[in-house]
């Protein structure tokens, strides 16, 4: 039986944990694209607008029932193929295939992340009653400033678990991105397995890289959870 090559599992874990700054890029950019996105999709599903309400309805049915890896091939593989052959009819001199693939990472993950939000916003929304923005406009506070001020973080304190959900699986889901060939955790740990086959040293590696990540981000989910309490008997 082989032995596991303890020597190779500690350098390889650096090596992954090198790519972490590209798989946190992807997050963040992601959440800071989906989030406001999806909060104003939500409050359309809440508003029950016709056209729009369905179109949300379908974007969010695809987004969710359809595999995120699909998701990536169709954007990363078939979409540059239909943008090249348009830029050709019109003569374009630029390459769409020259394109970081990062790009490709933020679309596909923003899209995938706003479909998720949307729904969780949504339900947290729900739990606000109707009784607290009916209360601001009458002491003079305009819609925006009684969402910021009074609607919103009550909502926070039902999302907040939900969004910590979400966050953590967005980052797990950024290991799909070898698929990219972006150099995060998951390719950076494999592509140093490759001389010597030490894929089970590699994949614990990428094991704990992950654990790591997503262990600090729920502890900074908590911390904030705490902070947003004072809002939880208005909530209730």
């Amino acid at each position: 039986m082989q032995t596991l090559d303890l020597h190779f599992m500690w350098e390889a874990f650096f090596i992954a944990l090198s790519g972490a700054p590209i798989t946190l890029l992807i997050t963040v950019v992601a959440l800071l694209i989906s989030i406001p996105v999806s909060f104003f999709f939500s409050l359309i599903r809440l508003n029950g607008t016709p056209i729009l309400d369905q179109l949300c309805r379908i974007y969010i049915s695809f987004v969710r029932g359809t595999p995120l890896i699909i998701q990536i091939f169709l954007i990363y593989n078939v979409m540059p193929i239909l943008v090249e052959r348009f830029l050709r009819s019109t003569q374009s001199t630029i390459s769409i295939f020259d394109v970081n693939p990062i790009w490709y990472a933020f679309i596909v993950f923003s899209l995938h992340t706003i479909a998720i939000l949307t729904e969780v916003f949504r339900s947290a929304l729900k739990t606000v009653q109707k009784s607290q923005l009916e209360a601001a406009h009458s002491v003079g506070l305009s819609t925006f400033a009684a969402y910021r001020r009074i609607i919103i973080p009550q909502a926070l304190v039902t999302a907040l678990p939900n969004l910590c959900n979400a966050t953590t699986n967005l980052i797990k889901n950024t290991s799909l991105c070898y698929a990219l060939s972006l150099r995060e955790i998951t390719l950076r740990a494999k592509v140093a397995a490759n001389p010597g086959y030490n894929y089970i040293e590699a994949y614990i590696d990428i094991f704990l890289v992950y654990l790591l990540i997503c262990s600090l981000v729920e502890y900074g989910f908590k911390k904030y959870e705490k902070k947003l309490k004072a809002y939880q008997c208005l909530s209730a």
